[in-house]
């Protein structure tokens, strides 16, 4: 039998291709060093940030209220503020210490078990309250929030697995390459965000050079990425691969029962046989009635 865990919100077409926009703005504003020409008004100055960080919450307002209209409700707008205000709580220990970063594992372990819809809002909102508790906010906080929404939402468009006797080892597998992929990428894109104005254009062999072919501007901003920030991105990689590892056993279960619980939609969260799910959450038989003497 099929262990999949379904994505126990659904987002409805509207969401989707709400969803598809902001995946294209997203191209737009980290991609545009590498898609405009010379002489595009946006590279000169330092305003570009600024335009985008000023673009990208309206976008994000729009997604958001698609996705909650698809299927947010009450009790999925509860589990999303539980999750958020724990991630908000718990970053403050690591972000910005050799790249220790203690709230992507949420991230990845709520995306997968909530569905990609979910994960793009979850990534928004614990990004935004972390940035507002830590005083983080500033132009960089719509990038960091379309980076780590897309981190959550890849979590949820994983493809299944089959239930195992191993208890979830291949699952957690997936989650942790995974996890340490999508961490790397994301710093990637952060220095994409502010690369071009961070060494001046065409200064250094790590500069942005405006209209250049795209792959070498590219491997410029990899050799950038590789020269000032990969302690920071590997720190993020391996911490956030540690603690889905350590902690995916427990909150993968833990999640899915409050899913079960929450009878979310009509998905199926996990088959009889999913060790994940014991016969304490099954619902109760039906009472069965005496039968009367003859």
């Amino acid at each position: 039998m099929n262990a999949a865990v379904n994505a126990p919100i659904r987002i409805r077409p509207r969401a989707t291709l709400a969803l598809a926009v902001a995946a294209a703005i997203t191209v737009v504003a980290f991609g545009w060093p590498l898609l405009v020409s010379a002489d595009a008004d946006i590279v000169r100055g330092t305003t570009a940030p600024w335009t985008f960080a000023l673009l990208l919450p309206l976008v994000l307002a729009v997604v958001l209220a698609e996705v909650s209209e698809g299927g947010l409700d009450a009790k999925a707008v509860a589990m999303l503020g539980v999750l958020s205000a724990l991630g908000a709580a718990i970053r403050p220990l690591g972000a910005g210490t050799a790249g220790i970063e203690t709230v992507f594992f949420l991230l990845v372990l709520g995306g997968r078990v909530f569905g990609p819809g979910f994960g793009f809002v979850l990534g928004n909102t614990m990004l935004f309250a972390s940035g507002l508790l830590t005083g983080g906010v500033g132009p960089w906080l719509p990038y960091q929030m379309l980076g780590a929404a897309w981190v959550a939402m890849g979590a949820g468009l994983l493809p299944s697995l089959r239930a195992s006797s191993r208890g979830g080892k291949a699952e957690l597998a997936m989650l942790a390459a995974y996890s340490a992929a999508a961490s790397l990428v994301y710093g990637l894109l952060l220095n994409l965000s502010f690369w071009p104005f961070a060494l001046g254009a065409g200064s250094t062999s790590l500069s942005y050079e405006p209209g250049g072919p795209i792959l070498d501007n590219l491997a410029r901003v990899v050799a950038f990425s590789l020269a000032t920030s990969l302690g920071w991105d590997i720190g993020r990689a391996v911490t956030t691969t540690i603690l889905v590892l350590a902690t995916g056993p427990v909150l993968l279960r833990t999640l899915r029962r409050a899913a079960r619980k929450a009878s979310f939609g009509d998905a199926v969260f996990g088959p009889p046989e999913d060790p994940g799910f014991s016969a304490a959450v099954a619902p109760p038989p039906p009472p069965t009635r005496p039968t009367p003497p003859a």
